[in-house]
């Protein structure tokens, strides 16, 4: 990928939008799986979102792009109630990024890209050389031209994962979504696609990401929001949210909490079963001065 390096010429430009959440409840059938939620990210910052499996994480996207629509409240992309957008007016504007993506069918990489141009298509108008220039300069940001040719059913995880950011890179969106957008990549291209996606975001780029490598998020993310129960537990800077009080009583574990060094920003580690059980022996010792 191009990572922090400059955006290669002729690559979709970032203008973004800000995003707003107000007092949303959503859910399926009868159970509410969002509750209560009210964030606002700038135009321009990168927000992860964390929480355990179940919290809402993934549905918080799904009403931000437009998928579902809230039970109660109001969901906003640049001021613009979500729910008054045609798909069209949409997908102009935000682009995602899915945990998984299904590839039933043999396109090639290149073409598989173009379909992020659909958005911004008039009638039956396909693959103007402008799409052409914008697909392309998509796969070359992230390092993936050299597939251009390829069958997306050839390619690895990794691969293929590089490939749909490329797709929404090519909607030229105002705001990205990302669902776990490195679950599938080795440490060097998930590392590279945070670098790119803070370069994104320095451009102008709206980023929100939902994330479950915690590292990840406090290295990149400027706020944080922490699900619980499909509420907001608390958000803010990676510092104010992801302490070891808040982290250990939302997640029901033990964690280790420090700052790194080099980076100046936090690590956290999951603590073991032998080391939880130390823990909880160390805790249960009188202290010293009360011993009788």
């Amino acid at each position: 990928m191009a990572g922090d390096g400059g955006a290669p010429r002729n690559a979709p430009a970032a203008a973004g939008e800000t995003v707003d959440l107000e007092s949303v409840t959503f859910g399926y059938r009868d159970d509410s799986v969002v509750r209560d939620v009210t964030f606002a990210a700038p135009a321009g910052g990168f927000v992860g979102i964390i929480g355990p499996n179940g919290s809402g994480k993934s549905t918080l996207l799904k009403l931000i792009g437009g998928v579902v629509a809230p039970w109660r409240g109001r969901v906003r992309v640049g001021g613009d109630d979500v729910r008054r957008l045609s798909r069209v007016e949409l997908g102009c504007r935000v682009a995602v990024v899915p945990q998984e993506t299904d590839m039933p069918f043999p396109y090639s990489v290149l073409e598989m890209v173009l379909l992020g141009r659909t958005p911004h298509r008039r009638g039956f108008v396909f693959d103007q050389a402008t799409d052409l220039r914008i697909a392309l300069a998509a796969l070359e940001r992230t390092g993936t031209g050299y597939l251009v040719d390829r069958p997306v059913t050839e390619l690895s995880g990794g691969e293929r994962q590089r490939v749909v950011l490329a797709r929404a890179l090519a909607q030229e969106p105002r705001v990205l979504l990302l669902d776990e957008p490195s679950a599938f990549l080795d440490i060097r291209h998930e590392v590279e696609m945070y670098d790119l996606l803070r370069t994104l975001q320095r451009d102008g780029l709206t980023v929100i990401s939902v994330l479950h490598d915690l590292n990840l998020a406090a290295l990149y993310c400027e706020h944080i929001i922490l699900l619980a129960d499909g509420a907001v537990h608390c958000q803010g800077e990676p510092s104010e949210v992801m302490t070891y009080s808040n982290l250990s009583e939302v997640y029901e574990t033990e964690v280790y909490v420090a700052m790194n060094d080099i980076t100046n920003t936090l690590n956290i580690l999951p603590l073991d079963a032998r080391n939880r059980h130390r823990l909880s022996k160390d805790a249960r010792k009188p202290e010293s001065g009360n011993e009788t």
